[in-house]
Order: structure tokens, then C-alpha cells, then sequence
């Protein structure tokens, strides 16, 4: 009689991608709880510790934000030419140097260049981490990339509580001593990183029996070897930075909208976010599998854009007057777009990966990066743009999301029909 195997072991084997895969989960609960602790006192160090005054820190996070957009591109560049652990370890070693430079000056250029040149490898690293999970996991990356987003709003949690108890001593040394820790967890994960093995590189791609075959004289259309040329990808990666809104819309306009638009009260803004969080970690791997396969992902599409159409609606409801309406019409805005975010993390994840030829899988993921990075970039401007215009507004934004949720749907229609692209693949490793 065989003995049962303890349910930790049972759990562990869950995990798509092997020790490896497993040993990247904990860099990335590491890593975000290091940068839980940094980025909600960020503005704060430059205000209390560096002395920039409120128009200097804006055009500092403007600058570093737009120089930012770059890593994405460039490390998928990187990927499809080097070793992607030893680039992996590399933006981090750089991320945390760029840390550790804020603290040499307190002048405005240099702190400026310095978060810029740590911009770069932040923004990179998503894009090297979602590379190594499609390439670890193969065919369960979106079961991966579900408990990966687990993982991470699991570690932001950790950091962000960090933060606020080291904080609440009210010395500004505080504010140093988190931006220090934030580098040891670098560090870190660097050393953890470097014990990862190198993931198999796609050379080509074969379709299992499950292909539909196709028509003599009829052959499978191939997407150009650069995602610069390939205008179907470069409009899937336009309104996918239009979907990726969610993220500045939770983060950014809910606390300001609540502030000067809505009579709820201001102590409701962090409880939201606690909401936001706790859905993800508790939705995200089971709403995966409503995404598993590349076509299941595109029909997610639909029930995205009806999510977003109902959270902007709330949004402009909450706005009606009465604080009771005010707090429920928020909290639904909230569960709608924090849905929505769930759902857009495993449609995109799994989309971006499918669309991109295994030949040129880093160059076509680093340019989908910009999609988060341009939103990340301009997303603020856009929603304080709204919030200005008043609450009808919101509407129009929602109708807006539909509309680049429908266009991506039809547009990426074709590609999945005519390629072999959305078939399970067998990766072959170049060696």
C-alpha cells in the first residue's frame, strides 16, 4: 500500500515549470515585496530626504517614466540573443545599483538620471520574467502566469505593509532605510536567479496532430521575423495599451475621484485597494482556465469590455451625491475593473505569447511591454483628463475600452484562424 503524499508536495507539483518554475515564484514574492516597501514612499524620499519641490518631483517621475519605456523593447531584444537567467540577474544587479545612487545626491539632474537608468531594468524585467515563464512552463504558462500575479500581489501586500509601519515612526530616516531594503531584495534574487536554470530557446515550433491541416498550395502565413513590420501585432500591442488602463484607473484616479468628486470618505481609498488586492490573489488561478487556450483567451474579450462599461458607469454614479451612494457605487467600480484586470492579465498573457513566432518570441514580447509602459506613461494624464471633463466622462472612457476591446478582437481574428499560432506547440531547444 502506497503512502499518501503530504499535501505540501501535492501543492508544490501543481506548479507549472519544475523546481525552476517554482524557484521564479519566490524571486517574484521577494522581488515585489522589496518594491512594496520602496515605491509607496518614493515620492515622499524626493520630497522629505532630496528636497524637490512638487513641480521637480513631477518632472522627475515624467522623465524616468518616459526613458522607462524603452526596457521593455530592449531586453526582448536582449533575450532572443543571450543566456535570459544572466539578463534576468543583470537588471536587477541594475535596478538596485540605480537605488542605491538616489542616495549619493540630492541634486535634481542626477537623481533624475539615476531613476531613469533604474526605469530601464524595471520595466524590462516584467517582460524577462513573462519570457521565462512562457518558455519554462510551455503549455500551462497561463495556469503560471495566474499564480505568478498571485504571488506578486502577495508580496506588493507584504511591502506595502512594511512600509507603512516603518513610516508611521515618522523619522525621515525611515525613508532610506526602506530604499535599502528594497536593494537587499535584489540582491537576493539575484543570487536565487542565478540558481534557475536556463529555460529551453525556441528555434522553431511544431504543431502536434491536434493542427488542422492546410490546403495544398495554401501554406500557413508566417509573421514577419520583426514585430516592427507586423502590423497585426503592432495594433493588438495599440489597444492592448488602451485594456491596460485598468491599472491607472484603480491606482491612480479611485483615490483622487473619491477626494474631489465623491463625499465618501478619504480612509475608504486604502481599504479599496486592500479590496483590489484580495480579489486578485483569490481569483486569479481559478479564472485561468477560462483563458487556457488562445482562442478561449480572445473570447474573453467580451466580458472584459461589459467589466470595464460597468465600472465607469459606477464611477460616474458615485458622483450622484450621498455618501452611501457614493460608497457603494465605488466598491462596485472596483470589483467590475479589479475583474477586469484579472481577466486582461490572463487574455494578454496568453494572446502576446501566441501572436509572437518562436523564432522572435523576445523581440515580439518586448514590444507588447510598451503596451503597459506607454499606459503606465500616459495613463495619469489621460484620467485626470477625465476627472477634469466630470463625471459623464467615465462613460465615455468605458465606451472608449469597448471599442479597443472590439477592435482587438476583430483584428486578431485572422491570425488565429490562418496560423497554427493558437494549436498547442512543441518547443525545440537550439541545442
Amino acid at each position: 500500500m502506497s503512502r499518501p503524499t503530504p499535501w505540501p508536495s501535492t501543492v508544490l507539483n501543481r506548479i507549472p515549470g519544475g523546481r525552476d518554475g517554482r524557484r521564479m515564484l519566490v524571486v517574484s514574492i521577494i522581488d515585489k515585496t522589496g518594491t512594496g516597501l520602496w515605491a509607496g514612499c518614493t515620492v515622499l524620499y524626493f520630497t522629505y530626504v532630496s528636497g524637490l519641490g512638487l513641480g521637480q518631483v513631477g518632472l522627475l517621475m515624467t522623465v524616468s517614466g518616459g526613458v522607462g519605456i524603452a526596457g521593455a523593447p530592449l531586453a526582448g531584444r536582449l533575450a532572443d540573443r543571450f543566456p535570459l537567467v544572466k539578463i534576468i540577474v543583470g537588471a536587477q544587479l541594475l535596478r538596485g545599483a540605480a537605488l542605491l545612487l538616489l542616495l549619493t545626491t540630492d541634486h535634481l539632474l542626477l537623481l533624475t538620471l539615476y531613476s531613469a537608468l533604474g526605469a530601464l531594468p524595471d520595466r524590462a524585467g516584467s517582460v524577462l520574467i513573462k519570457l521565462y515563464a512562457a518558455r519554462i512552463a510551455g503549455p500551462d504558462r497561463v495556469r503560471y502566469q495566474a499564480i505568478q500575479r498571485t504571488t506578486v500581489n502577495i508580496g506588493w501586500s507584504i511591502g506595502g505593509l512594511g512600509a507603512a509601519a516603518a513610516l508611521a515612526t515618522g523619522s525621515t530616516r525611515a525613508y532610506g532605510l526602506l530604499l535599502i531594503g528594497n536593494v537587499v531584495t535584489y540582491l537576493v534574487i539575484a543570487a536565487l536567479t542565478l540558481r534557475c536554470a536556463e529555460p529551453p530557446a525556441p528555434s522553431r515550433t511544431v504543431t502536434t496532430s491536434t493542427s488542422t491541416s492546410t490546403e495544398a498550395g495554401d501554406p500557413t502565413p508566417t509573421p514577419p521575423t520583426s514585430p516592427w513590420r507586423d502590423r497585426t501585432f503592432l495594433g493588438y500591442t495599440a489597444t492592448d495599451a488602451v485594456l491596460f488602463l485598468d491599472d491607472t484607473i484603480l491606482q491612480v484616479a479611485v483615490p483622487l475621484w473619491i477626494v474631489h468628486a465623491t463625499t465618501a470618505p478619504v480612509g475608504l481609498a486604502p481599504l479599496l485597494l486592500v479590496l483590489n488586492t484580495v480579489l486578485v490573489v483569490l481569483f486569479q488561478v481559478p479564472l485561468a482556465r477560462y483563458g487556457a487556450t488562445t482562442r478561449a483567451a480572445r473570447r474573453l474579450l467580451v466580458p472584459l469590455t461589459a467589466l470595464f462599461l460597468i465600472g465607469t458607469l459606477a464611477l460616474a454614479a458615485s458622483a450622484a451625491g450621498g455618501t452611501a451612494l457614493a460608497v457603494t457605487a465605488l466598491v462596485v467600480a472596483v470589483i467590475a475593473l479589479t475583474f477586469a484586470e484579472i481577466i486582461h492579465a490572463t487574455a494578454s498573457w496568453e494572446l502576446s505569447v501566441a501572436l509572437a513566432p518562436a523564432h522572435a518570441q523576445g523581440a515580439y514580447l518586448g514590444v507588447h511591454g510598451l503596451a503597459q509602459s506607454t499606459q503606465r506613461f500616459a495613463g495619469p494624464l489621460l484620467v485626470t483628463g477625465v476627472m477634469s471633463a466630470g463625471p459623464l466622462a467615465w462613460p465615455l472612457l468605458g465606451l472608449g475600452l469597448v471599442a479597443a476591446g472590439a477592435a482587438q478582437h476583430r483584428l486578431i481574428r485572422d491570425r488565429l484562424t490562418k496560423s497554427s499560432l493558437s494549436v498547442p506547440k512543441v518547443t525545440v531547444s537550439e541545442h
